[in-house]
């Protein structure tokens, strides 16, 4: 017997879903908001999560990753009246098993249910305890948990992945954490700074050439690719490979047999590939700088690693870490911290994410020396202003008012999510013309990863300078 848990505000559906469970001889149980069932997941062993989306204190696709951290690890199907845009695709992405429209069919529901039972079952009987090799990798958050189960997921087979996130999340880091837990662990890992490619170039360093292959060339070069032969290759920034390049290097992505330049012949190598990136790969594929048929080959398994102020209970663990290895390196004594060190370390938003923090805590110990404990006064100049500033870490354009309801009257009211609607619109148009149209600017004030930026100025059409 399996325990079903229903999340959901109508009370009507909590309850003909709780029938059905009980038809087919499950327990259920139902919430009507999203803090009592994330009460019920904290004292009981749920299998599946019945979740939707508008609830009354919160967008359930935001505790996807909350809810699947719990002890039980339950499967989610998202269930909602109201499609979001993008947010089947949310949904799925943080990993939702299924995300269903209202209204749908019991007999559907019933069948699904039962399949995802099966799958549960037969994942219990194949399961085994897996020591995962984190080093480095900080954190036991929701986010990054779920990031570190597609780590084990990636490192159990040769699968291309495909690593995204912004600047200083550690894209780098998970990649070597799936090359460290992978049956490749022995060999190489090559590392390919795309962005640092000149056109020219990238054929030769990519796949070697042979001696005299072109003005210059006085021996013969094996390639990157050759030198992850049994390894990983390791592709930062993919999104800068020159896209004159990018035929070739998918031939040798599916074939796994390369020509290097000036060769009759070629020669097999047998790599595993990642690539990473902090850019929207799609938007790029639109704008052609990027073959549609390479990224669907590069994004077999993806991994989206969030941003340090969306997983900020991970920040003291990542602070003693960094206290840790910086003392360790300067030969100081273990340090301690004040109650207003940490909070001041929570409260700032960290738009250059765990290198930033890495960054500022390096220079805490520098500055502390021989102290045993750091204060604030140790931190970087620009934290400790954001915190007397009250902001954390950027300011928000000032966009108009929103009418109170005693001064809109309720003929005035409209559907909260169109209201909500016409504020985002007008708050990115807003941005952009602050900012001039610098998305780079523009990503740091509102918060948002380039790829989601360039995502909602899609959305309302608001044109923009792409950088």
């Amino acid at each position: 017997m399996a325990n079903i848990l229903i999340i959901d505000d109508d009370l009507a559906l909590c309850k003909m879903l709780s029938q059905m469970v009980k038809k087919m001889t499950h327990q259920p149980r139902y919430a009507l908001t999203i803090q009592d069932g994330l009460r019920e997941l904290a004292v009981e062993m749920i299998d599946v999560v019945y979740l939707d989306v508008g609830l009354p204190d919160g967008n359930g696709l935001d505790f996807i990753p909350q809810i699947k951290s719990a002890p039980s690890a339950p499967e989610v199907v998202i269930i909602t009246g109201k499609g979001e845009r993008n947010g089947a695709e949310m949904a799925i992405r943080n990993g939702a098993w299924d995300y269903l429209k209202k209204p749908f069919s019991i007999n559907k529901i019933a069948l699904q249910l039962t399949g995802i039972l099966k799958y549960r079952q037969e994942k219990t009987n194949r399961e085994k305890p897996v020591l995962l090799n984190r080093d480095g990798i900080i954190g036991s958050s929701a986010e990054i948990t779920e990031c570190l189960r597609l780590v084990i997921e990636a490192a159990e087979s040769d699968a291309n992945v495909l690593i995204t996130g912004e600047t200083g999340t550690g894209k780098e880091l998970f990649a070597r954490a799936i090359h460290r837990n992978s049956h490749r662990a022995k060999e190489n890992f090559v590392v390919v700074d795309c962005g640092a490619l000149t056109e020219s170039l990238v054929g030769s360093i990519l796949f070697g050439h042979e001696k005299g292959a072109f003005t210059g060339a006085e021996r013969q070069h094996e390639g990157l690719i050759k030198q992850a032969d049994k390894g990983t290759l390791f592709l930062d920034e993919v999104g800068e490979l020159p896209i004159s390049n990018q035929s070739a290097f998918l031939r040798g992505l599916q074939e796994h047999k390369i020509r290097p330049l000036g060769s009759a012949s070629e020669i097999e190598s047998d790599f595993r590939l990642v690539t990473a990136t902090n850019r929207n790969l799609e938007q790029l594929v639109e704008e052609e700088k990027i073959r549609k048929d390479l990224l669907y080959r590069l994004q077999t398994i993806s991994i989206d690693l969030p941003p340090l102020r969306h997983r900020k209970s991970d920040i003291k663990d990542l602070v003693i870490h960094y206290i840790n290895r910086f003392c360790e390196r300067y030969q100081y004594e273990s340090k301690g911290f004040s109650q207003e060190f940490i909070e001041m370390m929570m409260t700032y938003d960290w738009p250059g994410n765990v290198r930033e923090l890495a960054n500022a805590v390096e220079k805490a110990v520098c500055s502390a020396r021989e102290d045993n404990h750091l204060y604030p006064i140790h931190l970087p100049a620009l934290i400790r202003i954001t915190a007397a500033d009250g902001s954390p870490g950027r300011k928000a354009p000032q966009s108009s008012p929103i009418p109170r309801p005693e001064m809109a009257g309720l003929d005035g009211f409209v559907d909260l999510k169109d209201h909500l609607k016409q504020v985002e619109n007008q708050y990115l148009n807003h941005l952009i013309a602050s900012t001039r149209g610098d998305i780079k600017q523009a990503c740091l004030i509102s918060g948002l990863s380039r790829s989601r930026l360039y995502e909602r100025l899609k959305t309302y059409g608001i044109k923009h300078k792409l950088q």
